[in-house]
């Protein structure tokens, strides 16, 4: 298979003699195939695409040495087994409904992450997503393992998850639903609220403050634990606190509430 390019663009990537080829996007080529048979000219060096790629719905199995993307990388519905050397996406991952295991050498995801329906077993090194985050319905995926930080929404339904791992913070909501963790772990803030009503939940582990409306209602959680602050509501109708603290004035004394303190259902 041959690949056209323009005389401007050859001379704009033979000048190049940065160890990571900068391609501006895979359309300089006609397409992923095309890139591919360039690539393979240049013995197959690492490179970077500093603009969206779209593999949605293909047939690509591998991303082989491409090491960043700098806009949204699109895999919803391809046969994607590998992202191989990849280690960076600046704009949004997007990979629901495909057949990947592991997030593999990828450590920042700046836009949002979403799995939803994915068979995603393990997020590899992943240590950042910037901006939502979600495991909607993900059945393989046990543990946030490296994650440290989750920039947006954390969403987490009707998934087999039982360990945050390493997340320490999570700055937008956090949503857990239909889930099998017991304990928070190492997650220590979340900026806006923060819902765990009827779910699996047990202990609140570091979690010192919570920005927004925080529920625990029908919960197993007996102590606040380090918990310090709650910008809105505490809800915590049927949660097993009250077993312990029934008075809304004894929870305040414990644990400065913005809003209202629930202790009905």
């Amino acid at each position: 298979m041959k690949y056209i390019i323009t005389h401007k663009q050859y001379q704009l990537l033979s000048e190049q003699t940065e160890e990571v080829l900068k391609l501006p996007s895979v359309d300089y080529f006609g397409g992923w195939d095309n890139l591919q048979t360039y690539l393979a000219s240049k013995n197959n060096p690492p490179y970077s695409i500093e603009a969206d790629l779209d593999l949605a719905d293909s047939n690509v199995k591998s991303l082989g040495n491409l090491v960043s993307v700098k806009g949204t990388l699109h895999l919803n519905g391809s046969e994607i087994e590998s992202l191989g050397s990849l280690t960076s996406v600046g704009g949004d991952l997007v990979l629901s409904w495909t057949k990947l295991k592991s997030l593999g050498n990828l450590t920042h995801i700046g836009g949002n992450a979403d799995l939803a329906e994915s068979k995603i077993e393990s997020l590899g090194n992943l240590t950042t997503v910037g901006g939502h985050f979600s495991v909607y319905d993900t059945k393989k995926l046990k543990s946030l393992s490296n994650l440290t930080t989750v920039g947006g929404d954390l969403i987490i339904h009707h998934s087999n998850v039982k360990s945050l791992g390493n997340l320490t913070e999570v700055g937008g909501n956090t949503e857990m639903f239909l889930t099998k963790i017991k304990s928070l772990d190492n997650l220590t803030s979340v900026g806006g609220f923060l819902s765990a009503y009827s779910s699996s939940l047990e202990s609140l582990g570091n979690l010192t403050s919570v920005g927004g409306y925080l529920g625990l209602g029908m919960t197993k959680v007996e102590d606040f634990g380090k918990l310090k602050k709650v910008g809105g509501d505490l809800d915590l109708g049927g949660c097993w606190i009250l077993l312990k603290y029934k008075s809304p004035k004894k929870i305040r004394s414990m644990v400065d509430v913005g809003g209202k303190v629930k202790t009905k259902i």
